[in-house]
């Protein structure tokens, strides 16, 4: 009986929308100030890891109004299914598939993130060591500025934010804690504060701040070859066991084989 709802309701969806009678895009720009609420604080970053630079805002308020449209007609198409017999717990359990496909699209950039993450983690010391190259010749927020054109595509956004704000006037942590929220790659936070502190530091400290920066970022890149070729050697190990193991197989149905051939003869 749901499912005759279902088919019912699509069909009279699809006629006043044809008809132009309701404008469902509209409808989903209208209410999405009332879920914006919903996004999450490393989605914009996702998406720049995976989608690249070239993502404006704008973009990001059209995929996540998609987000939204998609968990709102899956709450209402599995209200329809459980019409006949609808009570609380089938209104619960529609909200709860409804948030569910909301969220689907968010965890896939999640797994993207993960698989990808030594790639993207790697990039953040890389560039901090091309900054320290300028803040030898200039001021922090100058040589942040300097920096954009060639920093990494996905810190791009950010840091055009960081300086844009440093420019307002803003002398605080905050700008540099943003942007190390907005990308929540390894030890960002810890080089943001080092960063704002060598800002901070009189020209007199700014050459033992600016060795201890370059020693921290030294570290990073450190750690950054050393876990990419650990992911390269697990990789490598893992063919082989594969190998081996089908090798090993292999061997194993032949003599099974040769060990069946003997006994027929026999």
């Amino acid at each position: 009986m749901g499912v005759w709802f279902i088919i019912i309701a699509v069909i009279v969806l699809f006629i006043l929308q044809y008809n132009r009678a309701i404008d469902s895009k509209k409808f989903i720009e209208d209410t999405q100030p009332y879920f914006n609420f919903l996004m999450e604080d490393d989605y914009q970053f996702l998406l720049a890891a995976k989608y690249g630079s070239g993502l404006t805002n704008a973009d990001v308020e059209k995929l996540f109004g998609q987000r939204i449209r998609n968990g709102l007609v899956t709450i209402v198409a599995f209200v329809f299914i459980f019409l006949s017999q609808l009570n609380f717990i089938y209104v619960l359990a529609s909200v709860l598939v409804g948030f569910l496909m909301f969220k689907l699209p968010y965890m896939k950039l999640k797994k993207y993130y993960k698989s990808n993450l030594t790639s993207i983690d790697s990039m953040l010391p890389y560039y901090l060591k091309s900054l320290e190259i300028l803040i030898q010749h200039y001021t922090v927020p100058v040589a942040l500025a300097k920096s954009i054109e060639t920093a990494p595509d996905i810190f791009k956004p950010g840091l055009k934010r960081l300086v844009h704000k440093i420019d307002e006037g803003i002398s605080t942590v905050d700008p540099y804690m943003d942007f190390a929220k907005e990308y929540p790659v390894r030890d960002s936070m810890r080089m943001m504060r080092l960063l704002y502190r060598l800002g901070l530091g009189s020209q007199e400290n700014k050459l033992e701040q600016l060795m201890m920066f370059s020693r921290t970022v030294s570290t990073l890149q450190n750690k950054a070859r050393e876990t990419k070729y650990k992911n390269r050697l697990e990789t490598m190990e893992n063919k082989t066991m594969m190998m081996l193991g089908v090798t090993g197989a292999g061997i194993i149905m032949l003599l099974l084989f040769s060990m069946m051939q003997m006994m027929n003869i026999w």
